[in-house]
């Protein structure tokens, strides 16, 4: 068994020290990786037009906010009432300040606005994930 790395801190460790406010120390890797938010939509099959908009319309202001969006997938075969939307933010500060800037955003809201009259989303859930790449020690050399 191989024995933890010392240099990183553990899950535990880490959400102990957010909960006590005091900061959260990563590795670099780990903080250039940054935070991605998957978000999954249960969707009206018939407002899937206002649906497209509301989804789409985020897009300009995630970029504008600091984050890079990787798209929305809307229902093609299969299940028609779910959809995906994935954007970036380089840290989860970065994501919390464009969370706080969107409540003030004319933009964000009349999409709030659209969503609210058309009701073409039932329900979300955000699910944020970090990237996994090869680790540097299971590389093979050649």
């Amino acid at each position: 068994m191989v024995p933890p790395d010392p240099s990183k801190k553990s899950r535990t460790s880490v959400r102990r020290a957010f909960i006590a406010g005091r900061p959260i120390r990563r590795a670099r890797s780990d903080a250039s990786r940054g935070i991605t938010c998957h978000l999954r939509y249960e969707i009206d099959p018939r407002q899937i037009d206002a649906f497209e908009e509301y989804v789409t319309g985020w897009i300009p202001i995630v970029t504008r906010l600091g984050g890079t969006h990787h798209g929305c997938y809307l229902p093609h075969e299969g299940a028609n009432d779910i959809a995906y939307a994935l954007f970036s933010f380089p840290s989860l500060a970065a994501y919390e300040n464009y969370r706080a800037a969107i409540r003030q955003d004319p933009k964000a809201q009349e999409l709030w606005r659209l969503n609210a009259e058309s009701r073409c989303i039932h329900r979300f859930g955000r699910t944020f994930l970090r990237p996994a790449f090869e680790r540097p020690d299971t590389v093979e050399s050649s």
